[in-house]
């Protein structure tokens, strides 16, 4: 059964753009992006599952976010649309595009390839439960118990986006950081569906992220044959390191592929 998942959406004519935010992510850390967009292109940034403002449930396979967002596409009325997915959103992207071909205008995957990964989220876990049992009041304290076990100050205010006001003035998570650790190993795996998605295609990867290296070219041909591939002078947040460079290489891509959408 799918969720009934929040998002945000712009407004606007022609295809929409509807963008999955990645691991730990939300509908709002795309809010720059989308008020780049606004005006030119219908934007939707969505929420998934124990993610953002969305409901908590169980199961984080791919299958399953991909319908959510189906469904999502169902409410508004969406015959079909430009996907963008960042990471996790990428393979949630790329399971929905597998799936359900014909609602998918143009592809569009930022720095994940289709392959099943190894475990390195111990410590952004970690972390996320010491703020948790510390209950902090204030973003200075709730950044203290994340760098308990998180060197990286970009990477703790990125964790830090999914903390909100709750009762007696704690700061809380809103993840569904329970369903999330429960069912990691389907979040490392691989994309839903068995099918290549043969429809126009676009890969961001950046070039100091092991996400998408050589040795996943080939993974990533035979699941997406008409990828091009292009890659920015960033890490694995590269929405976020390069954002200019990032919204240029989609502008051009869409405007190659708006007209026969």
């Amino acid at each position: 059964m799918s969720i009934e998942l929040n998002h945000l959406d712009t407004g606007g004519e022609g295809v929409p753009l509807v963008v999955i935010h990645g691991l730990f992510g939300s509908a709002d850390n795309w809010r720059s992006h989308l008020k780049a967009w606004e005006g030119r292109r219908r934007v939707i940034a969505v929420d998934l599952r124990n993610h953002g403002r969305s409901p908590h449930a169980e199961g984080m396979g791919y299958a399953a976010m991909a319908e959510d967002v189906a469904a999502l596409l169902d409410r508004l009325e969406i015959a079909r649309c430009h996907l963008l997915g960042h990471s996790m959103g990428g393979k949630v992207a790329i399971s929905l595009a597998r799936l359900a071909p014909e609602r998918i205008a143009s592809l569009i995957v930022a720095d994940i390839a289709p392959v099943a990964y190894g475990h390195d989220h111990d410590s952004v876990f970690a972390a996320l439960r010491r703020v948790e049992a510390g209950a902090p009041t204030n973003r200075r304290e709730a950044d203290a118990l994340l760098a308990e076990h998180v060197a990286e100050k970009p990477v703790r205010l990125f964790l830090a986006t999914n903390l909100m006001r709750g009762e007696g003035n704690v700061l809380a998570l809103c993840l569904g950081l329970d369903e999330i650790q429960a069912d990691y190993e389907s979040i490392m795996g691989e994309p839903a569906g068995h099918e290549p998605f043969a429809g126009p295609t676009l890969v961001l990867r950046g070039s100091a992220s092991h996400y998408v290296d050589d040795e996943h070219l080939p993974a990533l041909r035979r699941v997406l044959p008409e990828a091009e591939i292009v890659t920015l002078e960033a890490g694995h947040w590269l929405h976020a390191e390069q954002p200019e460079a990032f919204r240029e290489a989609i502008d051009a891509f869409l405007a190659r592929h708006d007209a026969s959408a």
